[in-house]
């Protein structure tokens, strides 16, 4: 019999340090970033970055990829983003200094990308309407798509299918930091979000993980799932 002990405590330490939490709250996004960028963000110098980011590497946090004399890096998976979120869940608030963090404070409660999933209050809108509209349900900690939703991602033009071959969920439900309520994520939560970047319905805010609905995108709601502006808008 396998005796499973998970180090938790490792994982924590490499967390618990303001500035490696910097470097993986600037990737929660889902995009690769270069060093200088995270070094930016942990308001370290490139030496010390690059000491953090291979702790973190090696702690399964991060995977590194290279192109050129480049290194590149991003969350090693799904289940990272996810462990962030959940810690973002819980904390409590730090207090907002000026009036650029109240602005990209809003901007991220409004809309952003956990991960590779829209989130915020859009993510959490789109999928109370989804929802309403029958086209999910809810399965303990997941989502279940309906025959009917499964029609509608495909007359939308979204690839439905799930990969056998990988062991994220299909369509689960994260809890939104912001919200205190779950949106869609999973690789569900993943094409639709793709979808909606192919189809210019949202686009990413300069500088950040926050995003934005296009004019393009607030009619493609409404029309093509009865969703209104006024479901989230502040």
């Amino acid at each position: 019999m396998m005796v499973i002990n998970p180090n938790v405590s490792a994982i924590a330490a490499l967390i618990g340090d303001p500035s490696r939490l910097a470097m993986l709250m600037s990737l929660l996004g889902g995009k690769a970033l270069p060093a200088s960028d995270l070094a930016h963000a942990a308001r370290v110098s490139p030496q010390t970055a690059s000491a953090h980011l291979a702790k973190l590497v090696e702690g399964g946090l991060l995977a590194q990829e290279k192109y050129g004399r480049h290194k590149y890096f991003c969350l090693a998976a799904p289940e990272v983003a996810q462990a962030l979120e959940s810690l973002l869940a819980i904390a409590p608030p730090k207090p907002v200094r000026s009036l650029r963090e109240s602005d990209e404070l809003q901007h991220l409660r409004q809309a952003r990308t956990c991960y590779d999933h829209l989130a915020g209050k859009v993510g959490v809108a789109f999928t109370d309407r989804l929802l309403e509209l029958g086209y999910l349900e809810v399965s303990g900690q997941d989502y279940v798509l309906s025959l009917q939703g499964e029609a509608k991602l495909r007359s939308w033009g979204m690839d439905t299918e799930s990969d056998p071959k990988k062991r994220r969920h299909y369509a689960r439900q994260c809890l939104d930091w912001s919200e205190r309520r779950y949106h869609l994520a999973g690789s569900l939560g993943a094409a639709l979000t793709r979808r909606m970047f192919e189809l210019q319905w949202i686009e990413r805010r300069p500088n950040g993980r926050a995003i934005r609905v296009t004019d393009e995108g607030l009619q493609g709601l409404h029309t093509e799932f009865g969703l209104s502006a006024s479901a989230f808008s502040n």
